[in-house]
């Protein structure tokens, strides 16, 4: 079984600035592609920003010169710093994983952790 944990959520002020962490954790054979999601409340789920195992990374408009995704592939750890943060970046944020479990036969698999919740006030 594969599990992803992330830390690092919480409340900071309009242009202050926090990092989230995932770090993925279980059977792990390898690891693809890992990004980073948020929910707003009654809002749809949205990508921000993903990264995959050679580096090369991926973010929404909104988010560009702001945010920046970076990963540990020895740690299986996936980061995200959140600066000049904004109250419409306020949400639930998940992490995600493309992950082949036990061995390279496995098929790869989406796996999500459960959510920090990021608030920003203004």
């Amino acid at each position: 079984q594969v599990q992803l944990v992330e830390s690092g959520g919480g409340l900071v002020q309009a242009g202050g600035s926090l990092r989230l962490s995932c770090a993925a954790s279980g059977s792990i054979y390898s690891i693809n592609v890992m990004g980073w999601y948020r929910q707003a409340p009654g809002k749809q789920r949205e990508l921000v920003a993903t990264i995959t195992s050679g580096g090369g990374t991926n973010y929404t408009d909104s988010v560009k010169g702001r945010f920046t995704i970076s990963r540990d592939n020895a740690k299986n750890t996936v980061y995200l710093q959140m600066n000049s943060l904004k109250p419409e970046d306020t949400a639930v944020y998940y992490c995600n994983a493309d992950v082949r479990a036990v061995s390279w036969y496995k098929p790869f698999l989406q796996y999500w952790g459960q959510g920090t919740q990021v608030t920003v006030s203004s």
